[in-house]
């Protein structure tokens, strides 16, 4: 059994979940049960064409499917898949003068 994180953004689509867990060898599984078991997710995890959409960055176990074998990348009992979608901003910008504590704010909240 592997754990999704779903972020916050997503969660009305998931039936307000935080997390779910699934059955999957694969992440390309786990999306694929995932959107199956919650299917209005799949427009916001995938274009007209089935492939995942450019702005959803998938890790598992805090590292990024894109340095490992992509939706390939296996998966094992136990592990921890985030779903984590790019957030595209406008002209403001935030000065950070503490990025330690920024981090550590934000831990938790996708």
């Amino acid at each position: 059994m592997i754990a999704v994180r779903i972020p916050s953004a997503l969660r009305p689509y998931a039936g307000g979940r935080k997390e779910v867990a699934l059955e999957a060898a694969t992440v390309e599984a786990a999306l694929q049960g995932l959107t199956g078991q919650y299917p209005a997710l799949r427009p916001h995890l995938y274009d007209e064409s089935g492939s995942l959409r450019q702005y959803v960055n998938v890790f598992v176990n805090e590292q990024d499917v894109r340095g490992l074998q992509g939706a390939a990348t296996p998966l094992q009992n136990g592990d921890r898949m985030m779903i984590v979608p790019s957030i595209a901003g406008g002209l403001h910008r935030l000065q950070v003068t503490d990025p330690g504590r920024v981090a550590k704010e934000w831990r938790g909240r996708v």
